[in-house]
């Protein structure tokens, strides 16, 4: 009978990760969301390289809206002043940022760089071609520019790197 008992607990414990259908944790899924607003669903993390699927529609016609990932997980060199900076990323099929979170750094000018809702408003739109430049497409804020380009930087090396494996490219029209 315990062995019986045995079984049936390694049976509920394992078999959902086994079919890959583990529950998202609801604190990782609400920032999933803030970052992807127009998905319906998440995947559990996946790998190679690490990120989220993100799908629209129901559960019977999903269909993968985009990525989402965190920059310390792709970028995991990037520092800024003080540390790395760890941001949630989201990134449509086209390769367009669909949102940006800051969750965690130790810069001690935070505060008034990557804390801002003005930071990371201005990345939603913006097509991973494109430069990510501090003071040209990315607003620049003194005494933080470390920490702004270091920001910029992994959202654009870590959305790239994630198209460069999951997305096909464009047609050329040739």
């Amino acid at each position: 009978m315990r062995t019986l008992g045995m079984v049936l607990l390694s049976v509920v414990v394992l078999l959902p990760s086994a079919i890959g259908q583990t529950a998202l944790d609801p604190a990782l899924e609400a920032q999933l969301r803030q970052v992807f607003p127009a998905a319906t669903a998440f995947s559990p993390k996946q790998s190679g390289p690490p990120h989220f699927i993100a799908y629209t529609g129901d559960a019977a016609s999903r269909t993968v809206a985009g990525y989402v990932f965190w920059t310390t997980d792709l970028e995991p060199l990037e520092r800024g002043y003080d540390g790395p900076i760890k941001m949630l990323v989201g990134m449509d099929t086209r390769a367009v940022i669909t949102g940006v979170l800051v969750t965690g750094h130790r810069e001690p000018y935070g505060y008034f760089s990557v804390d801002l809702p003005e930071f990371a408003r201005q990345f939603p739109g913006k097509d991973i071609r494109d430069p990510f430049r501090v003071g040209q497409d990315v607003d620049a804020v003194s005494r933080a520019t470390i920490t702004i380009t270091s920001s910029s930087r992994a959202i654009r090396n870590g959305a790239r790197r994630v198209a460069r494996a999951l997305l096909t490219p464009p047609e050329t029209g040739q």
